[in-house]
């Protein structure tokens, strides 16, 4: 079973030849299938099409969102509904071309659990979007250990179990790979076309890059620390802890020692001493609280900090069905 995923924000004029061109490439791939477009609150006609589509065509399920929450919570919402074993999700604006999905698939049935798309050869405006998306997607190789060339593009076939491990928040759609990877996802990439948009308006801007920033640093926080936050506060409470304890130890001798006044001869210095002991006591207290928080979200959602693929076991012999 195949799920095509489709969030769709006032794409009225693109839904049409989408869904034909689909239509087409599903059926040539000879497997079941369904399609899910995902309207984000669209204020044109977009939800009034898919309506339409909707009536004559068995393979369709439309979800409307009550308000427009963005792209990550339409992929979401899609996802949870989805039926399928594979789950295919791409942008509904025709900038990723449907005859690349064989593609993908064929990079899942080899074993891989992700395929992700590469826009080998972009289209887009050099300095708007190639340079930053550039230098974004090799921070978010680099933080997250993820040896990929496109972040960015929603264009992607994931296995189902693997999007199960994955909870989406924020805009870290862009990063499934990265987060499935923390459970052992196996994951490949596939060259794709790149085309311009057909109509209407982008979404994304130059401002988009710098929220990418702050999802790389979110990114890198979740590989490494999520299941032991103190080793990342901890350090920073030590150093803060040494280097503030020992500027007022040092500080305590000479007013003791050599009855200086310290607000005269070392203000500065008692003030940064003062910040540094806080601060590194404030950051071990978050640390103390991070690895509760951690122990709480475990515990009372029955998760586990790992992912089996396969069990394995030999049969008895003579004992049809036996394990050992």
């Amino acid at each position: 079973m195949l799920s095509i995923v489709i969030p769709i924000h006032n794409e009225e004029l693109s839904i049409l030849p989408l869904y034909d061109r689909l239509s087409v490439v599903l059926d040539q791939v000879q497997r079941p299938y369904e399609i899910l477009f995902v309207d984000d609150a669209s204020n044109d006609r977009s939800f009034e099409l898919l309506s339409n589509l909707v009536e004559t065509d068995g393979h369709l399920k439309v979800i409307r969102l009550r308000r427009n929450f963005g792209q990550t919570a339409a992929l979401s919402a899609g996802f949870h509904e989805a039926k399928g074993d594979i789950i295919v999700a791409m942008d509904g604006d025709l900038q990723h071309a449907p005859e690349d999905i064989p593609a993908l698939l064929q990079k899942i049935d080899e074993g891989f659990d992700i395929a992700s798309g590469w826009r080998k050869h972009r289209v887009d405006n050099a300095i708007m979007r190639k340079i930053p998306s550039r230098i974004a997607n090799w921070l978010m190789a680099k933080a997250s250990g993820v040896d990929l060339r496109d972040f960015g593009t929603t264009f992607k076939a994931y296995r189902a179990e693997v999007l199960k491990d994955v909870n989406l928040y924020g805009e870290l759609h862009r990063f499934i790979p990265a987060l499935a990877s923390f459970y052992g996802a196996r994951i490949a990439e596939v060259p794709i076309r790149s085309t311009h948009r057909v109509a209407g308006d982008s979404h994304y801007g130059i401002g988009r890059t710098f929220r990418v920033m702050f999802d790389i640093l979110t990114i890198k926080f979740l590989l490494k620390y999520f299941t032991r936050p103190m080793h990342f506060f901890g350090v920073l409470g030590l150093l803060g802890t040494i280097s503030g304890g020992g500027i007022m130890v040092w500080l305590a001798a000479e007013k003791l020692l050599w009855r200086q006044d310290l607000v005269t001869e070392h203000g500065p210095i008692m003030v940064a001493g003062a910040l540094l002991l806080l601060a590194g006591l404030m950051m071990f207290s978050t640390g103390l609280i991070g690895e509760m928080m951690m122990r709480t979200y475990f515990e009372s959602q029955d998760r586990r900090i790992y992912a089996v693929r396969e069990i394995l076991t030999r049969k008895q012999r003579g004992v049809p069905g036996g394990t050992r």
